[in-house]
């Protein structure tokens, strides 16, 4: 059974996620990010999401606060998920040491594609980041 920390301060947000679990799954929800540290020491998950704009203390500062403590020993390496609100946030994923992200809105598909990835050990860069090519005729 894999158990999932959602911590987001968006009631929809944490159902949303919540609903592109695996079967079977355990979902605890935090709308704090200042809880999370306490709930992995307690409890530690599988797997993270964070929402990147949660109040007072955000994704971010959360998840590099995760990177820290398991750094030092303190706390056991979690895989982290990080909801961004658009591209242009995606650096403060890369740079808190995130294992993903996903870029609102979210669609069920994609979220589950990124579970699974990072549960089973991969990191996930959401596909809808990438340039789209297009490949013109040859003029006549």
């Amino acid at each position: 059974m894999t158990d999932v920390l959602i911590v987001s301060d968006s009631a929809h947000l944490r159902e949303e996620v919540a609903s592109a679990l695996p079967d079977g799954s355990t979902v605890r929800e935090l709308t704090d990010g200042e809880a999370v540290r306490g709930a992995v020491a307690e409890q530690p998950p599988d797997l993270v999401v964070l929402d990147l704009q949660i109040g007072r203390m955000g994704g971010m500062a959360t998840c590099l606060d995760l990177r820290l403590e398991a750094g030092a020993g303190r706390l056991p390496n979690v895989a982290v998920l990080m909801l961004v609100d658009r591209r242009a946030d995606v650096h403060l994923a890369r740079r808190s040491f995130a294992d993903g992200w996903v870029v609102k809105p979210l669609d069920s598909m994609r979220l589950a594609k990124a579970v699974r990835t990072i549960l089973d050990g991969g990191t996930f860069e959401d596909e809808s980041l990438r340039p789209v090519t297009v490949t013109l005729p040859a003029p006549a």
